[in-house]
C-alpha cells in the first residue's frame, strides 16, 4: 500500500493574470512580448504555451487538465472558478508543466486559465482559456470518524468511509492527506470490499500530537462515473497514552496511563461457549446507556439477550464492548460470565463512582485494549471495528 502524504499547496508566488488576446497559442488565446529592437518591433517569444482542454471545452474529466510549454519554462499559472478562487496545483520541477491538485476542481463547474511562460532569451508569451468540468450522473459522499477538534486516544485509526466500491484506489488515496505535527507518517489499507480506507502510522501517535485530515475527493472518479463530493479539512489532538490490558484467564485489566500508576481492575470476560476475542483493539465509540442485542448474531451458543447497560466503550462492529455489568459484583476477578464482552462493576443505572463509571469518565476514543489468554481460536480480523494494529506494520 503507498504512503498517503499531505496534499499539495496552492502554487506559491502564483498570480491571477489579466485576460490575453492574440494569436499563436494551443488550446487558448496567446500573446508574445519583450524588449523591442532597434526598429521598434517587439520580438516573439520562442516559447509555446498549451492548454488542455481546448478553449471553450465542456464535460471536461477533472483529472484532463493541464498547463504545459515548449521550448521555454513556465513562470505563472492561475486557474480559478466563476468565483475567482484559485485552484491548488503543482509546477513541475522542470518548470514544463502545471496540473492541479487531487481534488483541486469540482464537477459541473466553470473554469478559467491563466498561464505565462518565458523562452531562453528571457522573452515572455502568455494565454488564457477557459472550460466547463463535466456532471456526472452521480456523486458520492465520503464520510470518516473524526471528529474536528477533539480527542483521541493514542490508537486512533482514521477510518473513511467511501459510500462505493472503489476502482482507482491511487487516485481515492492520494484525495485523502494526513499531516501530523510531529512529522508522523501514516499508510491506509484498504476493506469492506474497497469501500473503506483505514489509515494509521507505524506505531501509536505521540501523546500531544496535532493530526490534519485534508478529504479533497471532489472532482476524482472514484467508480466509473461516479465521482466524490466532498472538500474538507479536520484535525484532532492525540491525548495521554492510555492502554488497558485485560486477562481472560485471571480476570484482571491493567490499565497503564501516562503519569499514573498501573491499575489492576477485576473483570469478567466471555465464557468458554462464547469467549472474547484475542487482540488490539480500539474504543470506537462511548454511550452512557447501550441497547445490547444477540438477535441477528450467528455463532451465539445457548440463550441470547437483549439488554441495556451502563457504560458501554464500544471495541468491535462485531457487539464486543468495555461496560458496566450489573451482573457482574460476584463474578469479577473470579470468572467469565459474559457473551464475549469485558464486564466491570457496576448499577443498573450506571453510578458515575462505580468500577465502570470511573474507566468511562477517564476513557476516550481512540484508546487502546488488548485482551489477551481468551480461548477464542478465531482471530480478530482488522476491520472488525478499529483493530488494524492487529496487522504487521509491512503488511499495512
Amino acid at each position: 500500500m503507498r504512503r498517503i502524504s499531505m496534499v499539495g499547496a496552492a502554487l506559491s508566488g502564483v498570480l491571477l493574470l489579466s485576460a490575453c488576446s492574440g494569436g499563436g497559442g494551443t488550446g487558448g488565446s496567446a500573446a508574445s512580448g519583450g524588449s523591442g529592437d532597434k526598429g521598434g518591433a517587439a520580438k516573439a517569444s520562442a516559447a509555446v504555451l498549451s492548454i488542455a482542454p481546448k478553449d471553450g471545452a465542456q464535460d471536461v474529466a477533472p483529472g484532463a487538465v493541464k498547463v504545459s510549454v515548449a521550448t521555454g519554462r513556465l513562470t505563472e499559472v492561475a486557474v480559478t472558478d466563476k468565483d475567482g478562487t484559485p485552484v491548488e496545483g503543482s509546477m513541475a520541477s522542470d518548470g514544463l508543466s502545471w496540473i492541479p491538485a487531487t481534488g483541486g476542481l469540482t464537477v459541473g463547474s466553470l473554469y478559467r486559465v491563466n498561464a505565462r511562460a518565458v523562452d531562453a532569451a528571457g522573452v515572455t508569451t502568455t494565454a488564457t482559456s477557459s472550460f466547463t468540468t463535466l456532471t456526472p450522473k452521480r456523486t458520492a459522499k465520503v464520510e470518516d470518524n473524526v471528529v474536528t477538534g477533539q480527542k483521541f486516544g493514542v490508537g486512533m485509526i482514521i477510518s473513511v468511509h467511501f459510500g462505493v466500491r472503489v476502482k482507482d484506489k491511487e487516485a481515492a488515496e492520494k484525495a485523502i492527506a494526513v499531516e501530523a505535527s510531529d512529522g508522523t507518517q501514516v499508510k491506509g489499507h484498504w476493506f469492506e470490499n474497497d469501500t473503506r480506507l483505514d489509515l494509521r502510522p507505524a506505531e501509536y501517535w505521540k501523546p500531544g500530537t496535532t493530526v490534519k485530515i485534508h478529504l479533497r475527493t471532489t472532482g476524482v472518479e472514484l467508480a466509473p462515473g461516479v465521482y466524490g463530493a466532498t472538500r474538507r479539512d479536520e484535525n484532532f489532538t492525540v491525548a495521554r497514552s492510555r492502554i488497558s490490558e485485560v486477562d481472560a484467564r485471571t480476570h484482571q485489566m491493567v490499565v497503564k496511563e501516562d503519569g499514573k500508576p498501573d491499575q489492576t481492575i477485576p473483570i469478567t470476560a466471555g465464557t468458554s461457549d462464547n469467549p472474547s476475542w484475542n487482540g488490539t483493539m480500539v474504543i470506537s465509540a462511548k454511550s452512557r446507556m447501550e441497547k445490547m442485542t444477540s438477535r441477528g448474531q450467528t455463532n451465539l451458543v445457548g440463550e441470547g439477550y437483549d439488554a441495556v447497560e451502563p457504560h458501554a466503550m464500544r471495541l468491535t462492529s462485531s457487539g464486543t464492548y468495555l461496560h458496566g455489568n450489573p451482573k457482574s459484583r460476584a463474578a469479577v476477578g473470579r470468572s467469565n460470565i459474559s457473551h464475549g464482552c469485558v464486564g466491570m462493576v457496576d448499577t443498573e443505572a450506571g453510578d458515575e463512582n462505580s468500577t465502570a463509571g470511573k474507566v468511562y469518565a477517564a476513557s476516550l476514543v481512540g484508546d487502546v485494549v488488548i485482551i489477551r489468554n481468551s480461548i477464542k481460536k478465531a482471530p480478530l480480523q482488522p476491520d472488525n471495528g478499529l483493530s488494524g494494529w492487529t496487522v504487521p506494520w509491512s503488511q499495512w
